[in-house]
């Protein structure tokens, strides 16, 4: 509900979907930091408390927003500074629930496990964005912040009588006999000691240990391109998402929150099924089925123009999300040890992290700067594509949210022919 209510607060004070996407670019910046050592915290810390950090520092940052917002100090370089402060531990701590799953369910049910992580996700949107936007021009950021504030709270009382175990410590091995290290030269350039020496270029390993053991499997480094070639497009358009939409209903809270709540639908119902049902029995293949759906599913919801389009097309969209996310994360699950689930999903992340940085300002100055005058004015893009988008505000982000999902299917097509996903999946099992 605080992120619904804080987009919409930023909309109607810019209007601007590079003012959104830059709110997106300050929460992803310090993740690529937080991503590259959470890995060696992660499987040394205490998952519990990694988990409590996490949401004490959301609910600070809310607070402080709070306060600014009652004594008319809030300013939009306010949410810039709060997303800043708080994505490195939410990061952390999303990582850190990833690698518990793999320590509390067998492995045999690492895939209902996940989907149930996506029906509690989406459940949270069929209610928060209804409510919010109802409640929203009537009591606006100040109403629905302390409701987000006492959310936290809850959070915070149940993971601190839950018990998480911890993994057990597994020393890093060199991975190609060499391993990756500084060189000695360093401390003959700067009087460094050589236990300096060593110290520094241990902590180098432990922090590209995970990136170094997905890039020197094969399987898994194909596994990593398919991935992440599926969310630069994803993230891409959904950058321009909100914007698209309250361009193309003047603003309207109620429209947005209609949207967001079919997602959470969707995807409730997409994570019940999958829960009850298992899944494929292969998970690449499940994993690229859902990336095509979703692709063809958000084409539709960017050609439409009105509700009675978007609802049904975003609906069918969130379904595919629990297989995909869930094959995905069990592929990932299955074909690395449990102990270094933290260093391995940390790698991930930073390398998600590092897209999604490129892409939030590219979506942003996209839309503002190339596609929305071009399809407002006359123009080539205009001239070709006006029969279909149209040429009122909010055309031009269709198209660039299109072009994203239309990549999304094709990352899906061209994942069947490569044969490393079908042979992890071959080798995960044996492991197994």
């Amino acid at each position: 509900m605080a992120d619904f209510a804080i987009t919409l607060w930023v909309w109607e004070l810019t209007g601007s979907a590079t003012a959104l996407a830059l709110t997106g670019f300050f929460y992803e910046l310090p993740r690529i930091v937080a991503s590259l050592f959470s890995g060696i915290l992660i499987d040394r810390t205490s998952h519990k408390y990694l988990m409590i950090l996490k949401e004490a520092t959301a609910a600070v940052s809310m607070l402080v927003l709070l306060v600014l917002h009652l004594t008319g100090h809030l300013l939009i370089w306010h949410l810039y500074v709060a997303a800043f402060a708080r994505s490195g531990f939410e990061k952390c701590g999303w990582i850190t629930y990833q690698s518990s799953i793999a320590l509390l369910v067998a492995p045999d049910n690492y895939i209902r496990a996940n989907s149930m992580e996506s029906a509690v996700g989406y459940g949270a949107s069929i209610v928060a964005p209804a409510i919010a936007g109802m409640l929203y021009p009537h009591v606006g950021l100040s109403g629905i912040l302390p409701i987000d504030l006492a959310a936290l709270s809850v959070a915070i009382a149940i993971l601190a009588i839950l018990k998480i175990p911890q993994p057990e410590a597994t020393p890093n091995k060199t991975l190609d006999g060499q391993g990756v290290a500084l060189k000695l030269s360093l401390g003959q350039a700067g009087n460094i000691s050589q236990e300096t020496i060593v110290k520094t270029r241990h902590l180098w390993d432990e922090i590209t240990f995970g990136i170094r053991y997905i890039w020197q499997t094969r399987g898994l480094r194909m596994l990593l391109v398919i991935t992440a070639s599926f969310w630069l497009a994803h993230d891409l358009g959904g950058t321009v998402y909100d914007p698209m939409i309250l361009a193309r209903t003047d603003s309207s809270s109620q429209a947005l929150g209609a949207v967001g709540t079919a997602a959470g639908f969707g995807g409730v119902i997409g994570a019940i099924a999958l829960s009850i049902w298992g899944g494929f029995r292969q998970n690449h293949q499940a994993m690229l089925i859902g990336y095509m759906g979703a692709g063809l599913a958000k084409i539709t919801f960017g050609l439409g123009q009105s509700l009675s389009v978007w609802i049904p097309a975003q609906f069918c969209s969130s379904l595919n999300f629990p297989l995909l996310v869930g094959s995905e994360t069990t592929l990932w699950m299955a074909a690395t040890p449990a102990s270094l689930h933290g260093r391995i999903f940390a790698a991930r992340a930073v390398i998600d992290d590092i897209l999604d940085l490129s892409v939030v300002l590219l979506a942003g100055v996209l839309a503002d700067r190339v596609f929305e005058p071009a399809m407002t004015s006359p123009s080539l893009l205009q001239s070709l594509f006006a029969p279909i988008f149209g040429t009122a505000a909010g055309a031009g982000t269709a198209l660039l949210y299109v072009g994203c999902a239309i990549a999304m299917v094709l990352v899906g097509i061209l994942g069947f022919n490569v044969l490393q996903l079908r042979l992890i999946e071959k080798a995960g099992k044996a492991e197994l």
